[in-house]
């Protein structure tokens, strides 16, 4: 650069600085890439889908648990089915065995009543033998009955009750006590104290 010789200053020359330059002049931080900044975003995103992922699995999880435990009551529950029908069938049949052993222990005990009634049949046209036999039968027939714990309900004479008999008439007696059994119309029976058949009897008013 030449000086001038006339004392004055020299010009001052304005450079221009090349473009590429300028860009090189820019400060680091400013030129962070897009990709930097989006990172955060991202990484937010993946803690997310990992928290869902691990939800769906515990979700799973329990469900199978669920299912064992379903599958396990079902089994219990057939299986007590099973055990109830069982219990039902073998009941029921242990009652029809009880039933058949109580009517052939009466009816056991009752033939040798229809044997003699057979018998006194052929006896009808003496009477006096007849009497004989049909009270022999009778008393038979009352000794079967207390074996078989069956006994007959006492009523004549005593105060009408009517837990054990059934009034069938009243009618007025004098002698007799107000709400005395005057007669037995039909016997009544009794086992262990529960009524099998009431007493018809006839009551004094």
């Amino acid at each position: 650069m030449k000086q001038k010789t006339d004392g004055t200053e020299p010009e001052k020359t304005e450079q221009t600085v090349p473009q590429d330059e300028k860009a090189e002049s820019v400060p680091e931080e400013e030129k962070t890439p897009a990709t930097e900044s989006e990172t955060p975003a991202e990484t937010k995103s993946e803690k997310s889908s990992k928290k869902e992922k691990a939800k769906i699995r515990q979700l799973e999880d329990e469900l199978e648990k669920k299912k064992k435990e379903t599958e396990e009551l079902n089994d219990k529950y057939l299986r007590l089915a099973a055990e109830y029908a069982n219990f039902k069938n073998r009941t029921a049949k242990e009652k029809d065995e009880l039933f058949f052993a109580a009517k052939s222990r009466v009816v056991k005990e009752l033939l040798p009543v229809f044997d003699n009634l057979d018998r006194a049949k052929d006896h009808t046209q003496d009477a006096d033998k007849l009497a004989e036999g049909v009270n022999m039968i009778l008393t038979q027939f009352d000794s079967i009955l207390e074996k078989l714990g069956i006994t007959e309900i006492k009523a004549l004479g005593e105060t009408f009750d009517p837990e054990f008999c059934e009034a069938v008439f009243h009618e007025e007696a004098e002698d007799q006590p107000e709400n005395t059994v005057t007669q037995v119309l039909q016997k009544g029976y009794a086992c262990d104290g529960k009524v099998i058949r009431h007493a018809l009897v006839k009551v004094a008013n």
